[in-house]
Formats: C-alpha cells, sequence, structure tokens
C-alpha cells in the first residue's frame, strides 16, 4: 500500500495502544477492498487527553475518522454532534466518522460484532441466560445487542454497582419487557462474558471467579490480546465452552469499514 496525499487518514485511540488489533486487520481490508485509506495508533491519555485529540483531528480535511477503546469509549460521546441510536442509549462509542463539514458522528459496533461473533461461532445467544462482567463500553455495547438479539436473561455486575445501575436502567427504557438484574453470580447461566479490561496485562486479577463456572457454560472474552487470557485458560480447565476476543473484531469489521467510508 502506498500512502499519498489523496490516502484518506484513520485512526484509533488508546491508552495504552500495544494491544490493539484493528489497525491491522482494517488496513488489510482496505487492501483487499483497493481503499486508499490507513489506519494509524494514537495513545491518548484519558480526561482531556481525548478531547485534546479529537477536536484537533476534526481540523484534519484528510482524516476519515478514528476508532475509539480502552479506556475511552464512555467519555466520546459527550464529545461527538451526532450519536447513533445504539451509541446514545449504551452511552459509548467505539467509531467516529468526521462528516464533511467537521462534524462528528459516533456509532457503537462492538456489540454487533460480539454477537455475529458468537453467531459464527455456532453460539446463537437468542433464549439464553447471560452474566455479563462490566458497564464500561465495550459491555455497555455487548449488553444493548445481547439484548436485541433476544436472550432471556441479562445480568450485568461491575465493581462500582451505580455503573451497572445505570446501564441497566437505559436498556430498560429502550427494552421494556427484557429481564435484567444487577447483582448475581455466573452460576445458572449460560452464556459467562467478560466486558471489562481485566486481562490485558500479565499482573491482572480474574474479572470473574474461576470456581463459579461449570462445564456446561460458555465463557466469552472481549480480551483480543492475548488471545488466550487466564479467564479462558481457567475457563477451560473446568470443561467450559471458550470463546477469543478476537472473534469481535472479525464480527465487526465490515460494519466499521462502511461506517467510516460511508
Amino acid at each position: 500500500m502506498t500512502i499519498s496525499g489523496r490516502t484518506k487518514v484513520f485512526s484509533i485511540l488508546a491508552q495504552p495502544v500495544h494491544h490493539v488489533r484493528t489497525p491491522q486487520a482494517l488496513n488489510a481490508l482496505f487492501k483487499e477492498r483497493c481503499y486508499d485509506g490507513v489506519v494509524v495508533p494514537i495513545e491518548v491519555a484519558p480526561g482531556d487527553g481525548i478531547a485534546k485529540a479529537l477536536d484537533a483531528l476534526r481540523a484534519f480535511n484528510n482524516w476519515g475518522g478514528t476508532l475509539v477503546t480502552i479506556p475511552h469509549k464512555t467519555a466520546v460521546p459527550a464529545l461527538c454532534d451526532t450519536l447513533t441510536e445504539r451509541a446514545r442509549v449504551a452511552g459509548a462509542v467505539n467509531v467516529v466518522r468526521r462528516e464533511r463539514d467537521g462534524s462528528l458522528t459516533g456509532e457503537l459496533l462492538d456489540g454487533v460484532g460480539f454477537v455475529r461473533g458468537l453467531r459464527d461461532g455456532g453460539f446463537d445467544p437468542n433464549g439464553k441466560a447471560v452474566f455479563l462482567a462490566g458497564a464500561g463500553g465495550a459491555a455497555s455495547a455487548i449488553a444493548f445487542a445481547l439484548v436485541e438479539a433476544g436472550v432471556s436473561r441479562l445480568t450485568v455486575v461491575n465493581r462500582s454497582q451505580p455503573k451497572s445501575q445505570e446501564l441497566v436502567s437505559r436498556l430498560q427504557e429502550r427494552f421494556p419487557t427484557a429481564s435484567f438484574a444487577t447483582v448475581g453470580t455466573p452460576k445458572a447461566h449460560d452464556i459467562v462474558i467478560n466486558g471489562t479490561s481485566l486481562g490485558l496485562r500479565d499482573d491482572d486479577p480474574l474479572p470473574i471467579d474461576p470456581r463459579l463456572l461449570e462445564p456446561e457454560m460458555l465463557v466469552a472474552e472481549v480480551i483480543m490480546s492475548p488471545a488466550e487470557t487466564a479467564l479462558l485458560c481457567e475457563a477451560r480447565q473446568r470443561g467450559c465452552l471458550v470463546h477469543p476476543g478476537g472473534a469481535m473484531l472479525k464480527g465487526q469489521l465490515t460494519e466499521i469499514f462502511s461506517f467510516l467510508t460511508a
């Protein structure tokens, strides 16, 4: 791929940024589809850092938008000019498109990709009871998509319970007939998901007590690197089915491409 003055430049904003895999995958898709674009990883601090970065980037006429990952997904909605319904309800954004007038439109595709990845792996969440650890950006996206996919019950547990209660409150407003809980354990659930950032670092504690996992469960990750986290290793040893985080990225690549290049 040759980068020229005509190349559309995209970014991915994260901290840390070393673990990201989306630039490699999206750059490969650009090449496959003969699209003149490139994605560049940028490490940005939270707080004022992300706000300043987006303000600066929107001034670049050849910047087409950005992907957003840990820890910025829940901060970016307030920095966008327009949000899709999915992003508004979940309160998170993982992809931003710069419109021709310089305005920013935020979308949330993590959940769409996660559910597609589950289905592509042979696991249909429809009618299943799901335990979700986390209520941040990725978890919010997954929660929204799981309810859309018809799960029978969704338990959202977060270290800060008010955060999980706030997420469930937004979901209940959008899906009034769905069944939710904000307390509980993985027991009596069909699918157990780590929607937190725990697992990115070797010294991270486990996001879920593995003693609560049962062989008939499917244990799924959002962490893409390492491909097999400590949680998935523990789950496999207990006879659970496991679903790696990389499937979420694969499931949403086409949607990301379509959104950014629209």
